[in-house]
């Protein structure tokens, strides 16, 4: 028998298991009217009336709905209302600039905009054939036992479209499909160990890859998810203590928040001995994994993956065979990418140019890029999905990642093009050469560095080129230090390897 994956298969089991428990717990602090608790029931209800409403308007099966807003419940019922439904979601950064915004609900041609009330402003002049503010709920759902139309799940149909940036000033659409979501969300709950007994705190941005599949995984399992807007590491402790938090995904900033916070907490923490918190991007030092067991009493948990891969490749989780080992000595295990998640296949590149890649094979890699045939086909070559990154497989099967070799810098758990830095360094008058890298950083694992030579008799200093920079880019996409060179290296065919311009930052690391 096959019976077709579905986003819907999420809300459809919690639904039914779990109708009369709270589901979900809105953020009370937020310029829309907070949802409150909503049971799984109420949260189904929701679903079923967004996708009622979309019927109403003619947004039909496939077409693109976008939504840019923080953290909130709403954004939540959008994954199951707009996805569930047959129709496509593309959720898109709140931090990025108007223009930035405008490109990606442009190119993925999206008939419908939701747009969190504390951005209309800045994105007025941003639109679409539909466009709402989020907490209007006239304007999001149809009226109250409203039934949407039935849509016949195709697992290969697209889901979401999450855009990444990448090797081009231009971010690109991830094809993620229905099989794609429902696999890593799956294989992720398994190896997090998740549970109906858990309670989860979305301190990730939902943006980012879905919410890692988490919304989908703790929806089937009728998990309760408190929502957080803003990160606060004091907020994320007072969480913990009032709802029982037991699980959180997190980029290394939001670890460093809450071990600042931690050191002002009075009485115990909360959590020791039962949060498990899991987290990806540029791997914190091995000494704050270490702080996370010591200081906390929580359990850290690293893994590796893409937007391109839904995202989770691999995980890294203490075994019982690092029991006896000292907390430092299992934070040195800990900062490696970690072992292939169950149904992926791991592999090194030994094609010329692109020795030493980190290659994947699994069925959360993406369906293809939006539009972009030749990006599509350049990763997704010889079967195998190329990552960009560069890395060694030890005898124990334990990826570690060595060099980023397509460029991205991954600050805060952001994705920045270092190219798309690059460019906008170049429009500045007194700027010849630049190279933009990222460095160590304790706070956000990783932060951008520009590397700078100046035309000759210019003048300019740091705090012009990073103003320069926050005013034609995302404010996270500014350099947090510039260094002034007289030349930059370069190879005899006049490329610069990056990777060496990298090294003497990382030679510690």
């Amino acid at each position: 028998m096959f019976v077709p994956f579905s986003v819907s298969d999420f809300i459809d089991r919690a639904v039914q298991v779990y109708a009369d428990r709270v589901g979900v717990v809105d953020e009370s602090n937020q310029p829309a009217p907070s949802l409150g608790e909503l049971t799984y029931r109420d949260f189904g209800d929701l679903a079923a009336r967004q996708a009622a409403h979309l019927d109403e308007l003619g947004v039909g099966v496939g077409e693109r709905v976008a939504v840019v807003s923080h953290n909130s419940a709403r954004l939540l019922t959008s994954f199951f209302g707009v996805a569930g439904s047959g129709r496509v979601l593309v959720p898109i950064n709140f931090r990025l600039r108007p223009d930035e915004v405008r490109y990606i609900v442009e190119h993925s041609g999206a008939r419908a905009l939701y747009v969190d009330p504390e951005l209309e402003g800045e994105l007025g002049e941003v639109g679409a054939e539909y466009r709402y503010t989020l907490g209007r709920d006239e304007d999001l759902y149809a009226s109250v036992g409203a039934e949407p139309r039935r849509w016949e799940p195709d697992e290969n149909a697209t889901a979401c479209i999450n855009y990444t940036s990448g090797t081009t000033a231009r971010p690109k659409g991830v094809r993620i499909t229905h099989r794609n979501i429902w696999v890593n969300a799956t294989t992720f709950g398994l190896h997090a160990g998740l549970t109906d007994r858990d309670v989860y705190l979305h301190t990730l941005p939902t943006f980012h890859a879905n919410g890692w599949g988490m919304p989908f995984a703790t929806t089937g399992l009728g998990i309760k998810q408190i929502v957080l807007r803003k990160i606060d590491g004091t907020e994320i402790l007072r969480r913990v203590r009032d709802h029982g938090v037991t699980v959180m995904c997190a980029a290394p900033t939001v670890v460093a928040a809450v071990l600042d916070a931690a050191r002002n907490w009075e009485g115990e923490i909360p959590g020791r001995d039962r949060v498990r918190i899991i987290v990806a991007g540029a791997p914190p030092p091995s000494r704050t994994v270490a702080r996370v067991e010591q200081e906390l009493g929580w359990e850290f948990i690293q893994i590796y993956g893409l937007t391109e891969t839904s995202p989770l490749l691999t995980i890294n989780r203490s075994r019982s065979e690092w029991d006896d080992l000292s907390s430092e000595d299992r934070a040195a295990k800990l900062v490696r990418a970690g072992a292939p998640a169950l149904g992926v296949r791991l592999a090194i590149s030994e094609e010329e140019g692109n020795e030493g890649e980190v290659l994947a094979r699994s069925n959360v890699v993406l369906d293809s890029y939006w539009e972009q045939p030749e990006e599509t086909a350049a990763v997704l070559r010889d079967g195998w999905f190329h990552t960009g990154d560069g890395g060694t497989i030890g005898e124990d099967g334990y990826l570690t990642i060595s060099d980023r070799k397509k460029d991205v810098i991954i600050t805060g758990g952001e994705n920045v093009s270092s190219i798309e830095v690059e460019d906008v360094l170049f429009s500045h008058p007194a700027v010849a050469e630049v190279a933009v890298i990222g460095v160590p950083s304790e706070k956000w694992g990783e932060t951008i560095k520009a590397l700078v030579v100046t035309t000759p008799e210019a003048e300019t200093s740091e705090e012009e080129l990073i103003a320069w920079c926050k005013q034609r880019a995302a404010g996270y996409k500014a350099p947090t230090s510039v260094e002034f060179r007289d030349e930059l290296s370069r190879t005899a065919t006049g490329k610069l390897q990056k990777f060496k311009l990298r090294a003497p930052y990382w030679q510690e690391r």
